[in-house]
């Protein structure tokens, strides 16, 4: 691994930048979030999750899905409408993105692995943070005039498997978006 190796690879996670999530724009979303938006949020809230799960390395989870969706760069965000017809190679994608990075890139692998295979516990609560990340947009989106996300809240909910999640993803409903800055006004 050279230092050349490493700069592209920085460079090639900025990408995340421009990849849009595409299930969005299935419902009329046009500017979605990218993937580097949902990946900032799901790790923050991967971290939450731990500490609520008491997981004893919280950062662990919140390094995985910094790291989950970056081999989209690579392949796009494809939604589930678009899996139906093409199969993405995730793993391939991901192994070839780290491969000249030696040691960080077996790291970086690992850590992906462990979520994807969702392996227990860390990777199954980085995959309800990454599902949560979803449903916490779709609410957004929703509380925003596009009714028609509902359905990603819905399907989130049988997803989960941690409880702080299912109990976060309940309260999703009473909740909107706007409630975080009501009363923090400053009046004149």
């Amino acid at each position: 691994m050279g230092t050349k190796d490493v700069l592209k690879y920085l460079f090639e996670l900025g990408q995340m930048r421009r990849v849009k999530h595409g299930g969005w724009t299935l419902v009329g979303i046009e500017q979605p979030d990218s993937i580097a938006e949902h990946s900032l949020r799901a790790a923050q809230i991967g971290y939450v999750l731990a500490v609520m799960e008491k997981y004893e390395k919280p950062e662990e989870v919140c390094s995985m899905l910094v790291f989950h969706d970056a081999h989209e760069t690579r392949i796009g965000d494809l939604h589930k409408v678009a899996r139906r017809y093409v199969t993405a190679e995730d793993e391939k994608a991901a192994e070839e993105q780290v491969a000249e990075l030696g040691e960080i890139g077996e790291r970086i692998m690992a850590l992906w692995s462990t979520i994807e295979h969702k392996d227990p516990p860390a990777g199954i609560i980085a995959k309800d943070a990454d599902y949560l990340e979803t449903a916490v947009t779709a609410k957004e989106y929703l509380d925003n005039g596009y009714p028609l996300v509902q359905d990603w809240i819905d399907n989130v909910g049988s997803a989960l498997k941690t409880e702080s999640a299912k109990k976060l993803w309940a309260e999703l409903k009473d909740a909107t978006a706007h409630d975080w800055w009501k009363g923090l006004k400053k009046l004149a």
